[in-house]
């Protein structure tokens, strides 16, 4: 990670910080800072939000909650290390319903982040992309347009940007029970295994 880099990511973060473009969401402190990881990825994956007992309380994506176990096992499983992968989020505040449990983020809220999902992608320049859930794979779209769904094309790896993308599903327990369970995604996780060996040996 060049000094450069460290220092614009630093200032992206600043400005995240102070973001109120979301009504509901301007009193919420985005999550995004050097514990979302490294800042040269071997993946770069994208979430959905900050979630209440997870992120936005340990400000840490995928961490002290249940998705963040369930992701630990996963990347686990193929042998990655959160020092070596970059998280963040399609939207970096944490949407709540008016009770203050998670929601899911609306379409204006992703397009408002958009902007700086944008920006980090291009500041660390990640060969790999993994979605990690619809919304996110949804949120590409805001700044280059696609035609892929999580239900088709779940550990695939595609062309998206001048990248490789692979979509897959996210780890919550709602998904890991009702849609696919975690033993699936392992399989889904290994294909993105292979996809990060064939691209680091073009890289040698």
């Amino acid at each position: 990670m060049s000094d450069v880099v460290k220092k614009d990511f630093l200032l992206l973060c600043k400005e995240a910080e102070s973001c109120v473009k979301c009504p509901k969401l301007a009193e919420k402190k985005a999550v995004l800072s050097l514990l979302n990881g490294s800042l040269s990825p071997v993946v770069f994956f994208i979430a959905e939000a900050p979630g209440r007992k997870g992120a936005d309380r340990t400000r840490r994506p995928f961490y002290g909650d249940q998705s963040g176990d369930n992701f630990q096992l996963l990347i686990d499983s193929i042998g990655l290390k959160r020092e070596e992968i970059f998280i963040t989020n399609a939207v970096l505040c944490s949407p709540r319903s008016e009770s203050g449990a998670n929601r899911k983020p609306s379409k204006s809220e992703i397009k408002n982040c958009s902007e700086f999902l944008k920006r980090q992608i291009e500041l660390m320049n990640p060969k790999i992309i993994a979605t990690l859930g619809s919304t996110a794979l949804e949120a590409l779209k805001y700044i280059e347009n696609h035609e892929f769904t999580l239900k088709t094309h779940v550990g695939k790896i595609l062309d998206w940007n001048g990248r490789k993308l692979i979509p897959l599903y996210h780890p919550s327990p709602q998904v890991v029970i009702s849609v696919r369970s975690l033993e699936k995604q392992m399989e889904d996780f290994m294909k993105l295994r292979r996809a990060i060996e064939v691209i680091l040996k073009r890289a040698l």
